[in-house]
């Protein structure tokens, strides 16, 4: 938040600055700008994971094509490159919760408006904020009041403190919890993920994310799959 240095898409930098309730020090942009970084021409894509959220593209010194892609949900606007480098949260194919599993509040309001729902929504105070803010045509949405009825979207550790007469689901490619659940990601499944790399058409790919063996696994899978791929875990072992 404080460092000139930093860089965001507008609609990212707005919810920065809702949540932590300061002003973004960094540049700004809006996706599909390219930007100059330090001389760098930056260009910058949709992902669909959360609203803002951006991956770039630029060439090095020698005229490789570098793709760092962030978590994606939409690879469809991505572009070809020599390097990418991508997330795995949903990458390891042995996994049956890899195989297509939304999230965030946004997108659960999303999601009941496209279904026909019109009546008030509730929502806890920083997630209202956050959804009037980044959404258009998303109204009548309306704070806690006393859970008198209707649609309410809170968090999934506070649905246990709604009245025990709601009916209650949890948006998540997770099993970790004991409601109904609905199982949607905000993430591309190891299915996606890999037509994401067919898509791209890299010389190698770069996996480094989350934190666990999901990466090794999605880069050992697109090995076995005629795609070069390694680990950030696999490079820094071999880099010590």
């Amino acid at each position: 938040m404080l460092s000139q240095k930093s860089v965001a898409s507008e609609k990212t930098a707005k919810a920065l600055e809702i949540r932590y309730k300061r002003k973004f020090a960094g540049m700004t942009f809006k996706i599909g700008e390219t930007i100059n970084i330090d001389g760098v021409m930056v260009r910058t894509y949709p992902t669909g994971h959360t609203i803002g959220a951006t991956a770039f593209s630029w060439e090095n010194e020698i005229g490789t094509t570098i793709l760092a892609t962030g978590d994606v949900k939409d690879a469809s606007h991505l572009p070809k490159c020599d390097i990418l480098i991508t997330e795995a949260n949903y990458g390891n194919p042995a996994d049956p919760q890899c195989r297509y599993v939304f999230g965030k509040a946004q997108r659960a309001v999303e999601l009941i408006r496209n279904f026909g729902y019109h009546d008030k929504i509730e929502m806890e105070h920083k997630a209202l904020e956050l959804t009037r803010e980044l959404m258009d045509r998303v109204e009548p949405l309306v704070g806690l009041n006393g859970n008198k009825g209707g649609v309410i979207i809170v968090p999934p550790w506070d649905l246990c403190r709604l009245p025990k007469r709601f009916d209650k689901f949890v948006l998540s490619g997770q099993r970790r919890y004991r409601h109904q659940q609905i199982r949607i990601s905000d993430h591309l499944d190891v299915d996606g993920l890999t037509g994401m790399v067919k898509k791209c058409n890299p010389d190698v790919t770069i996996i480094y994310h989350p934190n666990g063996n999901r990466p090794i696994k999605f880069a050992q899978y697109l090995d076995k799959n005629g795609f070069a791929a390694i680990s950030l875990d696999d490079i820094t072992n071999v880099i010590s």
